[in-house]
């Protein structure tokens, strides 16, 4: 073993860089290896006592994109292995441990606010990403199930397909039920399951579909054409007889208005946003009377219901993130009556109160 007068005998290295003509110098660094570092700092191999002393520390690199440390971090420790090869130079990192030093240390604590708030970011669309997840892996095989069963239901049950609500039910509620709660206020105001009726209610988020689902009534929602040649999703749309419609199409709009008038009289029920659309900025907006229409022309009764916390889990035009809240449905009681303009403000009027009594806001009725 080497003892101090023989290191200090060699004062001198050498070796060329793949990319320089002229040959480089450097002095021996005699500098002890500990007393460079920090007590908190840890090695990745074993040094004997007796060379400790005299152990030299090569160059430090300045570029090292790695490790999510930035390069003039403290807890940084870096050792260049093998700089006489022209091959590509290993880096070797040592980072302090936490023995002595804590993460609330004032050296530590700009990065770990970064960092913590990097993982909030990416909380939502985590949550959304396992959301979706979950949604094809349940959708799959229960589409299977209603597609083997489909002739049957077409011949006992056409136009209700109670077995498909069933199966898009289990499937709404065991898709939503690890990312979300919900809660239903006024459960007696529903009709009974065999009696026809018009639904409507406001429309904050694509999560709304998923929630009313779990109501236990067979309606058929109205959706843009758009959505049923989504795969496995959209054909059992198709297969649950719910209604198309191509929104700025008049043709599409009558025949969707139609169909709805021809199911509810046969004793389905069918289920409106009377806004067409979703709320952009969390607001109610105006009512179109398509579904006050059909209720007055089959003489059954309009359901409102006030959907609360769907937009502030899954904003609209926000459909890659998942907050984490609970819903809550209100189911109003029925209303009748003669004239679809006065149904309309009264379903509109119902729902806005109670969003306002539940801190949101209201578009006037002209806007």
């Amino acid at each position: 073993m080497c003892n101090s007068q023989q290191l200090t005998s060699i004062p001198t290295r050498s070796y060329s860089h793949p990319h320089r003509t002229t040959e480089r110098r450097e002095k021996v660094m005699e500098t002890p290896l500990l007393s460079r570092l920090k007590p908190s700092t840890s090695l990745p191999f074993p040094i004997p006592k007796s060379t400790t002393s005299h152990l030299p520390i090569p160059p430090r690199p300045t570029h090292l994109p790695f490790l999510g440390l930035p390069k003039n971090h403290p807890n940084r420790r870096f050792l260049r292995i093998n700089p006489t090869t022209t091959q590509r130079i290993t880096i070797a990192a040592v980072t302090t441990t936490a023995t002595t030093t804590t993460s609330g240390s004032p050296e530590n604590e700009p990065y770990s606010i970064a960092a913590g708030q990097e993982l909030r970011r990416l909380g939502p669309k985590v949550r959304a990403v396992c959301f979706y997840s979950l949604t094809a892996a349940a959708a799959i095989p229960l589409f299977v199930v209603m597609a083997l069963a489909h002739p049957l239901v077409l011949l006992l049950d056409r136009h209700r397909r109670r077995a498909h609500h069933l199966i898009a039910r289990v499937w709404a509620a065991s898709t939503i039920w690890p990312f979300y709660r919900f809660d239903f206020q006024g459960i007696e105001n529903l009709p009974p399951k065999d009696a026809p009726a018009v639904y409507v209610s406001n429309h904050q988020s694509f999560l709304d579909i998923y929630t009313l689902l779990t109501l236990g009534r067979e309606f058929k929602f109205i959706s843009k054409t758009s959505i049923f040649v989504i795969p496995v999703v959209g054909w059992a749309m198709f297969l649950m007889g719910l209604i198309p419609l191509r929104r700025m199409d008049s043709r599409s709009q009558l025949d969707c208005l139609k169909r709805c008038i021809d199911l509810v009289k046969k004793g389905a029920s069918v289920f409106f946003f009377p806004e067409g659309t979703r709320s952009k900025d969390g607001k109610l907006g105006s009512f179109k009377k398509g579904a006050f229409s059909v209720a007055v022309k089959t003489k059954v009764p309009v359901v409102p219901i006030t959907l609360l916390g769907t937009g502030k889990l899954m904003p609209s035009g926000m459909e890659g993130i998942l907050n984490p809240g609970s819903v809550k449905v209100v189911i109003h009681k029925p209303i009748v009556g003669r004239d679809a303009d006065v149904l309309c403000n009264e379903a509109r009027n119902i729902i806005a109160d109670t969003l306002v009594l539940h801190g949101y806001g209201v578009h006037s009725s002209d806007e």
